[in-house]
């Protein structure tokens, strides 16, 4: 991995990912689906509100496992414009959601519990093709 230094400082590593130079960490999802199911507001004990809602991205067929023909995603959106984007749809829309995956930590049952999420920085309508 190189690493440059600078008057005694480092830069982050390096990687080439596309013919592009990032550095060695990037978090970026994108994907293409249809939302399922209904979109659920949920106000934190915080006082924070986030979006909840869920995206069924279809498997190509290199990449199913056990039959299994689609991936059901579970999405937040926190950022107020991005919630009522995403509030301006319907179950079976097909939607564009950009964001970054999410390791989410709550208790349930009286034990730790984790989910993996996509906090979505972007939700946007596509056309369909079907």
């Amino acid at each position: 991995m190189p690493r440059a230094k600078a008057s005694g400082t480092r830069t982050a590593p390096t990687a080439a990912v596309a013919g592009a130079d990032r550095p060695i960490g990037t978090n970026e999802v994108t994907l293409v689906g249809r939302l399922a199911g209904e979109i659920k507001e949920i106000t934190l004990p915080s006082g924070d509100v986030l979006s909840s809602f869920r995206v069924v991205v279809p498997r190509t067929e290199a990449t199913r496992t056990g039959g299994a023909k689609v991936d059901t995603i579970d999405c937040v959106a926190t950022a107020a414009g991005v919630r009522r984007s995403i509030e301006r749809r319907s179950a079976g829309d097909a939607v564009l959601v950009v964001g970054a995956l999410r390791r989410r930590f709550f208790r349930a049952a009286g034990s730790v519990a984790s989910r993996y999420e996509v906090a979505a920085t972007k939700v946007t309508r596509v056309a369909s093709s079907a």
